[in-house]
């Protein structure tokens, strides 16, 4: 397991999506089921704000009955299908009512890997969680866990101790008004295998 995480209460994601994305990278979120347990190294999230805000997220025209988790608390999962056939995992962020959250979008397999490549036979060990859609299935998490809490069994997240270094750039796959350079709010961990190879319009960090 990765070194220098941390245990942080609730309050920590209760924060914009935008402050938050840059803080997750390097964080490790674990999931448990009976086959056992996959831990996984965020290296690469979107930021997602809310109502009226940001037209790229599924809250900006209010809450319906598939998005109403992303108007409660922090540090919860909010699921979704896409494609018909994927389910994508994203953390909560902000206060109740903002709609806020993080799209986990690449990482790697750091504990449980047996597991993992079992649930994704054939996949290269960089491509068990690169992707958000191949990242649900590494971690075995469903469509109806949405809902659960992050910070309680069967799930655990921990934060580095300080945040790394990282890039950011235009979300991906982001159509109209919420895509392109005018929202740069995908962030990733530069030079991680994890990591989907869209770069345009990136801005480095420190």
């Amino acid at each position: 397991m990765p070194a220098g995480l941390i245990t942080v209460s609730r309050e920590y994601f209760a924060r914009d999506p935008v402050e938050l994305g840059p803080l997750l990278l390097g964080a490790v979120l674990s999931y448990t089921t009976d086959a056992g347990r996959v831990a996984i190294r965020i290296a690469e999230v979107e930021a997602y704000r809310g109502v009226g805000v940001d037209p790229g997220s599924h809250a900006f025209r209010g809450m319906t009955r598939r998005n109403a988790v992303m108007f409660g608390e922090a540090a919860h999962l909010y699921t979704y299908f896409t494609y018909g056939m994927h389910t994508c995992l994203n953390i909560v962020a902000g206060r109740r009512g903002e709609s806020a959250g993080c799209l986990l979008r690449g990482a790697s397999v750091v504990d449980g890997i047996e597991l993992a490549r079992s649930r994704r036979p054939g996949a290269s060990d960089r491509d068990l969680a690169r992707g958000p859609a191949r990242l649900a299935v590494a971690l075995g998490v469903p469509l109806s866990a949405g809902g659960s809490d992050l910070l309680a069994p069967p799930f655990s997240l921990e934060v580095p101790a300080s945040p790394l270094h990282f890039a950011s750039g235009p979300r991906t796959g982001v159509s109209g008004a919420g895509g392109g350079a005018a929202f740069p709010w995908r962030f990733w961990l530069p030079g991680d295998s994890a990591v989907s190879p869209y770069r345009r319009h990136a801005r480095s960090h420190d």
